[in-house]
């Protein structure tokens, strides 16, 4: 059991805004304390540009930023720090992975997987690899639950197929995909895997090795890090292969004017001055979710869930979306309600202080796919109970009222 109380004590936007019930963790979520000091600690104590001094503030900058990389890859389980790239976040990863690796590799024939329930993040950039190379898209089509059925899988992949790109939960359905199952899948088929990770690292223990993934992406916003700082992880095999899409300082070894060569990977794919506040703050944020315990985490969402999913249950003219069951999903629930509006719903329910998401969650296909208009989306994490999860419950049943 995590002692709820002790934990929103970490987080000062708690303290200062008491009556906050804050249900939108899967847009991102909430500081605690020890991430924001550690931010304040390194523009007050180490800021300066990493890698191109000798001086010593430059070397503890680089340092900790070097030391913020091997916390990430031990985090998920890379192979060496060198397969971490930095970048803004996961948005930023996959458009990497799509202008760095795919679009050099993918020709007129190929075929690229995404599923039906992506977020346009990771939908986006293999739509515009097929319209520049000629490869061809095809779509993954789930169930009521968000699972792909092997069916499904042995229909769409072929020996075309040289790129699958899938996330590993949901940000609408909360579905987890079985990850490790698909690689093997793909794999056999000799196409590479890219998972977009940004709704499953702040839940789930990662290991990419274990997983046998060939790209994975998330984002430290969603996982207690500032905004702006973000990884990709690729093995080590495929960095070999990727060029790079952005060009600039810091990511070559020499330059002459007929002659550029670039710096070897990581860094070859991290142009410019990167954010190292938000790398050295993103470990940090590693650490309170180590020290917290990423079981401990998943145990106390898998509670909510089933609360909450019982409690949508019992409420007239609620219809979940998507049937996952609370062991199958990450720590969220999307909803609508029969003839009323969800923004008009969220509306009513911010008056209460309950911080909620409407809308499609940059996910149109998905909702068009289930015929479904905007939907809520309620999404909680460590520092929530099941009390938030009460007043949701007992106001959503007002605003039904008032607008029935």
């Amino acid at each position: 059991m995590l002692n709820i109380k002790k934990i929103k004590a970490d987080f000062p936007i708690f303290q200062n805004q008491p009556d906050l019930i804050y249900l939108d963790n899967a847009a991102t979520s909430q500081k605690p304390q020890a991430v924001i000091d550690r931010l304040v600690q390194f523009y007050a104590n180490e800021n300066a540009n990493v890698h191109r001094g000798v001086y010593p503030l430059s070397e503890r900058a680089s340092e900790a930023y070097n030391l913020a990389r091997k916390k990430v890859a031990q985090f998920i389980g890379a192979q060496s720090s060198s397969e971490i790239i930095f970048t803004k976040g996961a948005t930023e990863s996959l458009n990497l992975v799509a202008q760095s690796f795919a679009i050099h590799q993918l020709k007129s024939g190929d075929e690229l997987l995404v599923s039906d329930f992506e977020h346009h993040s990771n939908f986006l950039p293999w739509r515009d690899v097929c319209d520049k190379t000629g490869a061809i898209l095809k779509v993954l089509n789930s169930d009521q639950n968000g699972f792909i059925a092997e069916e499904e899988w042995q229909k769409k992949l072929t020996k075309k197929t040289k790129l699958v790109a899938i996330a590993h939960a949901s940000n609408v359905l909360g579905t987890i995909s079985d990850i490790k199952n698909i690689a093997q899948m793909v794999h056999a088929y000799g196409a590479l895997l890219v998972v977009d990770g940004a709704q499953a690292i702040p839940h789930l223990q990662i290991d990419v090795q274990a997983l046998n993934c060939d790209f994975y992406a998330f984002s430290g916003h969603k996982m207690l890090a500032p905004m702006g700082i973000g990884v990709l992880y690729a093995k080590a095999a495929i960095l070999n292969q990727m060029l790079p899409y952005q060009l600039g300082g810091g990511m070559i070894e020499s330059v002459s004017l007929d002659k550029v060569v670039f710096a070897p990977y990581p860094e070859k794919f991290e142009a410019g001055t990167p954010n190292v506040a938000g790398g050295v703050a993103l470990a940090a944020a590693i650490d309170y979710l180590e020290k917290i315990g990423l079981a401990k985490i998943r145990a106390h969402e898998i509670a909510l869930s089933r609360y909450l999913l019982n409690g949508l249950a019992q409420i007239k003219k609620v219809r979940v979306f998507g049937q996952a069951a609370a062991s199958e999903r990450t720590g969220l629930v999307s909803f609508y309600v029969e003839g009323v509006h969800a923004h008009d719903l969220s509306d009513f329910l911010a008056k209460k202080n309950l911080a909620l998401r409407a809308g499609f969650h940059c996910a149109m296909p998905l909702h068009q796919s289930h015929a479904c208009g905007a939907t809520l989306r309620a999404s909680y994490y460590l520092y929530n109970s099941e009390k938030d999860l009460e007043s949701l419950l007992i106001n959503l049943t007002e605003a039904i009222n008032y607008y029935g």
